[in-house]
Parts: C-alpha cells; structure tokens; sequence
C-alpha cells in the first residue's frame, strides 16, 4: 500500500491518493482511492468545482490513461443549488449527496478508479465494470420522489433486485455493499429499517443466513421529496466461500439484535487480494449500547477500536485502510475529530462530513475499504 499527497497550490485542492499496487504479477490490476478536498475557502461553488476537476484532470493523467474511474461520490453542502452545476458525468457511477464537507468547503469528491476497467453504462445510474475473472456493477444515486421511506426502501430494493437478476445475479448472494443516505434520518430511519427488512426477508436474508455490509446515514438529495437514497455494489461470479462477513463478536453485537438488518463488514477474497467492505461503525458494545454518551473524543477512540477489531478479524489492519469517510452529528465536534484524525492517520485519504447517525446519542461514525494481499485459490480481481 502506497500513500501520497498531492498539494495542488495552483487549484487550492488537496488530493490524497492510496495505491494497492498487486505483487503476485505484473499483469494484475493496481487500485486506487482518491479524495480531493479544497484548502481555499470562500469561493463560489462553481470556482470550487472547476478547481477539483483540473485537480482530478492531474491526477488522471499521473496514473496514467488506462486507470479508470468506476465510482465517484460527490459530497455538497448545498444539493438542490449545487448538483446543477455538476458536469455531465457518463464514465462511471457517480453518486451526488448532500452532506457538507466540514472542513469550510462546499463540495468533496471520493474516487474509486482500477487499472485496466472496461467501464459500460447500462441504466438507471447502473455501471458495469469488467476486469480479471468477475463483474462488478456499480449504481449511484438511485431514488423515488414522493414516497415515505419505508414505501422508498421497499421499492429501491426491489427495483435493484430486479435489474441485478436480469444480469445473472441475486440480491443475498452477490450484493457486497449498499449505502442509504435517509433525509431527516431522526424521524425517517425507522421507515428504511422496516423497508429494508421486509425485502431482505423476502428474499432469504435473515438472521440465520447473512445480511449485506451498509451504511444507513443522514444525506439529502436534490429532490426534497426523495427520502431515500440508494447506492448499491454487486459481484458477479463470485464463488462459495469467496465472500464472509465480519462480526467482531468481543466488541459488537449482530445487528438483528436490535432490529436492524446489515452486517458490520465483508471480506472478499481474489486470486492475490483480500477486499474489505466496513460498514458504517460507531461506538457501541457488544450488546447494542452507545459507549460513552456525549464524549466526542471518547466515542471516537471505541469507533476505531471497533473498526480496528473487524479488520482484524479479516486479517487487516490500518495500514491497509484505503480511504476512510467519517460522519459527524455536531458541526462543533469537527476540529477535535479532525485534529486525532490527522495524528493517527495522517497520510489515509479520508473526509469529515454533516451527517447525523441513526441513533442521536452516537456523535460519530465510520466507514472504510481495506485491500492486503492474500493468496488464495479465487479467481483474479
């Protein structure tokens, strides 16, 4: 794993990079994770924006032109104002959510991009990437206008559902991670939950089988009639046994325990690597309490060692941690936060953004992608 910084003075962006570059073979694809952050507050957002494309146009064009994007997340303070003045962007999935970069800036950007994709688009925001032995299909950004969140959820699932099995594949087998950014999570989170319990039901996910690794946050759309946004990642080919789930059963308590339905990691193994997909994590123990209410710096010190305990538990640790998104509740708590994050990890790409968790009491969550090198007898990535 590779860490660099790029300081782009000319465009007041700063772009950190993670490289997972294989060792097994020469042939096999490198990986890479990137956010671009700006550090010239101030500006209009479509100065800002200008300024992280040229800044992502450099960046592009130092790894090289057969490096290509499979996933972009933009993070906006302003999504009803802002998302028009986005560039049309077809080269991959992309995902547009409003939750306020808190560093000052009006918009963030996360960047998934894999040696050697063939990146097509299908529909509905749905992206197919071809490389090595499997399929992935990635879709950003899916919603419906106008609809409570448990009627949303349910309609999400089953739209995504649908699409995947006509292309070969099937919601608990081969659905490796999901986002859902909830408007108003406080008053509608408990609509998803339902939604998403009753589809996972449906189709043979239940606390005897396995669930599927998710985030569930507050982020708001360009629509305020949209309660629910959705974003999905799908393997197509995947064998038994290719991909497990992560419990961490000294420091967390399975999910369903508390009425939820999502698993707190995945790892997925490939021919010379090992993927880690975290869920959002915060501090909690493992019998479903919220750790030190009210304590920021203590409530982050437990996220990390919960974190830290599920990488673990896939043979990883931080080090391997390509890019790191953490959400805060409280606009106050960000210097302190931010401040611990750039003492423990300063070189992991990373953002801080506005985003409340599902239970008020939790200040802070996290989620990340970590990638090792393993050795095992799948297929190549």
């Amino acid at each position: 794993m590779d860490r660099y910084l790029i300081n782009d003075v000319e465009n007041g962006i700063e772009v950190r990079v993670s490289e997972f570059r294989p060792t097994a073979s020469d042939t096999a694809a490198k990986e890479y994770c990137a956010m671009l952050t700006s550090t010239r507050q101030g500006r209009r957002f479509d100065e800002e924006i200008e300024a992280l494309l040229n800044a992502c146009g450099t960046l592009r064009h130092k790894l090289g032109e057969n490096v290509k994007p499979v996933f972009k997340r933009y993070f906006l303070s302003d999504p009803a104002n802002q998302s028009p003045l986005l560039p049309a962007d077809a080269e991959c999935a992309v995902s547009v959510i409003g939750q306020s970069p808190l560093d000052g800036s009006r918009v963030a950007v996360w960047i998934y991009l894999v040696e050697g994709a063939e990146v097509t688009g299908l529909h509905n925001g749905f992206y197919r990437v071809n490389h090595g032995d499997f399929t992935h299909y990635w879709q950003g950004g899916a919603h419906i206008a106008g609809a409570d969140s448990e009627t949303a959820t349910r309609r999400l699932l089953d739209d995504y559902s649908r699409i995947m099995s006509e292309h070969g594949c099937a919601l608990g087998r081969d659905c490796a991670r999901t986002w859902f950014f909830v408007r108003d999570v406080d008053v509608n989170y408990a609509g998803l939950v339902r939604g998403r319990n009753a589809v996972f039901a449906e189709n043979g996910l239940t606390s005897d089988t396995h669930f599927i690794a998710s985030t569930g946050i507050c982020g708001s759309g360009v629509d305020r009639t949209v309660t629910v946004t959705m974003d999905t990642y799908t393997i197509k080919g995947l064998q038994s046994g290719q991909m497990r789930y992560l419990y961490a059963p000294t420091h967390l308590n399975p999910t369903y325990e508390y009425g939820v339905a999502f698993e707190r990691g995945t790892a997925i193994d490939y021919a010379d690597r090992r993927h880690v997909l975290i869920s959002g994590t915060a501090s909690i123990d493992n019998r479903g309490n919220v750790v030190h209410p009210g304590d920021i710096v203590r409530q982050t010190l437990r996220m990390w060692e919960n974190v830290e305990t599920l990488l673990q538990e896939a043979g990883c640790g931080y080090d391997d941690v390509m890019h790191m998104i953490v959400y805060l509740r409280d606009i106050a708590d960000f210097r302190t936060v931010d401040d611990m994050l750039r003492q423990r990890f300063p070189n992991t790409p990373r953002v801080i953004v506005l985003a409340p968790v599902c239970r008020p009491e939790w200040l802070v969550e996290m989620e990340c992608m970590a990638i090792r090198p393993a050795a095992t007898g799948f297929g190549a990535f």
